[in-house]
């Protein structure tokens, strides 16, 4: 970070920017002088996320706006709100998430994980669009984890109304956060925009996502987990490094990919299957009556 330029004049919304991860990119980039827009559910923690930027780095140029990733109806307003007050976007950084939570499903019918890691991020890209592919050198990180090896996306029962597993669930909103990744600079180019789209995971990182972790287990992971500030940046990578082309995957260097410094990772070939890919894209636009980069132009359906 300290070889990174200013970013002054850029624009960047970070979902679910009030802790963790999030947090850090936010702070990384404000440190950098980029305006950032904290996309954030819960408004006061959002405020509290500010304060504690600026008190950090008091010329940070924070905003934060109500964004609910899990209800579509949030999602849009929140993009309407966004739009209303800028003309460009930078860089949109998918990050919000819940882990292994209790079944629910949302105001939408959609499971929580599925539709707050994947599904409303998803939605979210489509309606900034048009400032993304608008504004030069934009470009889209969208957060997976190590954890999408956990399962395959399951078309038979995408909202696990038949059985649930609090890990299952959670693996497969992150796989298809990477294949949306890759999927979405595919459709990117194939459009002949340069707006970049990328993923990243944080390794094993200490976050306020164990929350749903039995109490015995969540004090083991300041043995071998490595903080929030180094988890965020393969993240910070993704959105600043100037040796990307798009379609990367970027993670911890260490073994595993637990941590470590940012570098570009692989993953596994399930993950770049094209014909699933496309399946879960057709079937998202569906489900989020969003669509874009396709046969059909850029609508909202109510």
């Amino acid at each position: 970070m300290e070889r990174v330029p200013s970013q002054r004049g850029k624009f960047a919304i970070i979902t679910g920017a009030n802790s963790g991860i999030g947090y850090e990119t936010a702070l990384g980039l404000a440190k950098k002088d980029a305006m950032v827009v904290l996309a954030c559910r819960d408004m006061r923690k959002a405020e509290g996320a500010k304060s504690r930027i600026l008190e950090t780095y008091p010329k940070a140029n924070i905003k934060p706006m109500k964004a609910d990733m899990a209800s579509l109806a949030g999602v849009k307003q929140f993009a309407k709100h966004f739009q209303s007050h800028f003309d460009k976007l930078d860089l949109l950084i998918n990050n919000a998430g819940i882990m292994m939570s209790p079944y629910k499903l949302t105001e939408d019918g959609f499971e929580n994980q599925f539709a707050t890691n994947y599904m409303g991020h998803f939605a979210l890209a489509g309606l900034l669009l048009p400032l993304l592919t608008g504004t030069p050198g934009s470009r889209v990180v969208t957060l997976s984890s190590l954890s999408y090896k956990w399962a395959e996306i399951d078309f038979d029962d995408l909202h696990a109304k038949k059985r649930y597993s609090k890990r299952k669930a959670y693996g497969q909103s992150k796989r298809a956060c990477l294949m949306f990744a890759y999927e979405l600079q595919r459709r990117l180019s194939a459009a002949g925009y340069g707006t970049l789209s990328l993923a990243a995971h944080p390794g094993l990182s200490k976050t306020n996502l164990d929350r749903y972790f039995p109490a015995l287990i969540r004090p083991l992971g300041a043995l071998f987990l490595q903080n929030p500030e180094k988890g965020a940046l393969p993240v910070l990578y993704a959105a600043l490094a100037n040796d990307l082309n798009g379609g990367e995957f970027i993670g911890p260097d260490g073994f595993q990919e637990m941590r470590g410094d940012p570098t570009v990772v692989n993953s596994d070939a399930y993950s770049k299957d094209r014909k699933v890919a496309q399946r879960l894209w057709r079937a998202t636009e569906e489900m989020t009556h969003t669509y874009y980069l396709g046969e059909e132009t850029h609508t909202w359906k109510p």
